[in-house]
């Protein structure tokens, strides 16, 4: 594989193990990020620290972005200190945010103008996945600029998918965690239902893996994370409270109803306002767990 200048802008719980991955693929990497521990980190590795997007991007061939909202995402990418007043003519910036479509548009857009191009690459698995190279990425833009850049991203993810024009590939992902977010609401509702009818919980939870109600909540999320009670953030509340916003609004714009995504959104939303936002989603449970009196813990059957 080709050696290439690669930045990387936002250093967090996915953007750090990614990082990482496209180090360890052998290229020259320049980050840029306001936590001074994943700089620190990455320096250790090899990355070169940079003190702001603009200087990464002076660096850089391909500019990675992994960022908390859309907002940030323009504010880093257009600001004077930004992206597009380093990059050289014909590079291309790959945005693995979790963004508004319609922003990705007119990005790439006011982009093209400069001769920069723009891919949104929004990524699925988690830091764990982040961390193994395994996420799915579903992609946005030209395709000629996806085939160009696919070597990078199989750096990072194993399950790859070109799926349109700019804005696509956020769309995607936020339509994804519109469809997880209702799953995972309904699979807190059901299994609440089951402990206080008196099932045990171990049991329920085999049962439906088994049978047609399976998903990631039940096969995952309830084993790993609402069973032992950990709720220190992997994908936070209001992490997912955001793609589901997302979703909700591109769902406004096609003027599609979402009767049950938006009934499931409520309860998000309830646990942000139960002070949840900053933990795990998983913690949404204990919004069920409050009205019915009960605690979902591994074989464990019993009301409060």
């Amino acid at each position: 594989m080709k050696k290439q200048n690669i930045g990387f802008i936002g250093l967090g719980n996915m953007g750090l193990p990614m990082a990482r991955n496209l180090l360890s693929a052998g290229h020259n990497l320049s980050v840029f990020d306001r936590n001074p521990e994943a700089l620190k980190l990455l320096s250790e590795s090899g990355a070169i620290i940079c003190s702001s997007p603009k200087e990464v991007a002076s660096n850089s061939q391909v500019v990675f972005t992994s960022l908390p909202n859309s907002a940030i995402v323009e504010t880093v990418i257009l600001s004077e200190d930004g992206i597009i007043n380093g990059l050289s003519d014909g590079g291309i910036i790959i945005d693995m945010s979790s963004s508004e479509p319609s922003s990705t548009r007119k990005l790439a857009e006011v982009l093209k103008e400069r001769n920069i191009a723009l891919l949104d690459a929004p990524v699925s698995g988690g830091p764990e996945g982040a961390a193994a190279g395994k996420l799915s990425i579903m992609v946005g833009g030209d395709e000629s600029d996806f085939k160009e850049n696919l070597h990078l991203l199989e750096s990072v993810g194993n399950k790859i998918y070109y799926v349109g024009p700019n804005g696509s590939g956020h769309a995607i992902k936020a339509i994804n965690n519109l469809l997880y977010g209702a799953i995972f609401v309904a699979s807190c509702e059901a299994i609440a239902l089951g402990v206080k009818a008196g099932i045990n919980t171990n049991m329920m939870l085999e049962v439906i893996s088994a049978s047609a109600g399976r998903n990631f909540a039940i096969d995952v999320k309830f084993p790993n994370n609402v069973m032992p009670r950990d709720f220190n953030p992997g994908f936070s509340t209001d992490l997912l409270s955001k793609d589901m916003d997302i979703a909700l609004s591109l769902a406004k714009e096609q003027n599609v109803p979402l009767a049950v995504s938006q009934v499931a959104k409520q309860f998000i939303s309830i646990g942000q306002q139960k002070g949840m936002g900053s933990w795990d989603h998983t913690a949404i449970i204990q919004i069920f767990e409050d009205i019915l009196g009960i605690e979902v813990k591994n074989n464990e059957i019993g009301v409060r």
